[in-house]
């Protein structure tokens, strides 16, 4: 199993809990559709602000599987790419994207139902007149992600899990799951419960 499909399902709340709050985006970095979760190894791609050539190019190069990450600078006049060109990475079978700057189309984008987590939207078109880096470590929404580190995203946010700890994370995170959900189970309407739990804090 590809390391990133341990994350499948996985809430972003317990994955960051595993690597003790670190690692997450900048909140600004949001699903454009609240119900999507993202999960997948980085492709990195580093363009310069309102330009969007490599992020056509990392389209091309990406494996089916992975996630764009790209380091748009938190630029927001130009999109780093619009419904088109997300239909075209959805086609050859990535898992999503997520970036610092800003998409345009965004009724079209969402209406692909393919995961796009950003900053939010414009209705200028990305530049192609500058070159960019693919596959180097970036610095996406204030985070370090370097090549085939493991994004998650959902609703609370994206959460970047380094490669080579991606099994121990997803073991502390799975843990963490189970702990809530029987913490939840057990104070759930019990009000007895709930001050047993309250009075370790006092």
């Amino acid at each position: 199993m590809q390391s990133w499909k341990l994350f499948e399902g996985i809430p972003t709340t317990c994955v960051s809990d595993a690597l003790k709050g670190s690692n997450h985006m900048d909140q600004a970095v949001r699903p454009l559709k609240p119900d999507w979760h993202l999960a997948g190894k980085a492709y990195t791609v580093s363009i310069p602000a309102g330009e969007n050539k490599a992020v056509l190019q990392a389209i091309y190069h990406a494996e089916p599987g992975e996630v764009l990450v790209i380091d748009g600078k938190f630029a927001t006049d130009h999109a780093i790419a619009g419904d088109f060109i997300v239909g075209l990475a959805q086609t050859l079978g990535l898992n999503g994207i997520v970036s610092d700057g800003v998409i345009r189309d965004i009724n079209d984008t969402v209406a692909l139902d393919f995961p796009v987590f950003c900053q939010g939207t414009t209705p200028a078109a990305g530049k192609k007149t500058k070159e960019g880096e693919r596959q180097v470590p970036i610095n996406c929404g204030g985070v370090q992600v370097r090549p085939g580190d493991i994004i998650v995203g959902d609703i609370d946010g994206v959460v970047v899990v380094p490669a080579e700890q991606a099994k121990e994370v997803q073991k502390a995170a799975l843990e963490k799951v189970k702990s809530d959900e029987e913490r939840l189970e057990r104070i759930s309407g019990n009000p007895e419960a709930v001050r047993e739990y309250l009075r370790k804090f006092l």
